[in-house]
């Protein structure tokens, strides 16, 4: 498991305590379950950013493709 896959399981399970405590309409639950959520969008864009697209995959497989050229002015 990945560092903020691990951040996750472990926010789910205070959250999870918070809200057995304090009862699942506090305050307190719904901001343990927001810090969840914040870090599962987190873990998505993470995600989308190292995916490369079929382009930049084209062109580390054919670098002297006429596409793929990259010219310094």
């Amino acid at each position: 498991m990945t560092d903020i896959q691990n951040r996750i399981q472990q926010e789910v399970e205070e959250a999870r305590a918070v809200c057995d405590t304090s009862g699942s309409n506090s305050a307190e639950c719904a901001a343990a379950w927001d810090a969840v959520e914040e870090l599962q969008a987190e873990a998505s864009h993470q995600k989308q950013a190292k995916q490369k697209t079929a382009f930049e995959q084209y062109c580390d497989d054919n670098p002297e493709a006429a596409e793929c050229r990259v010219y310094d002015d």
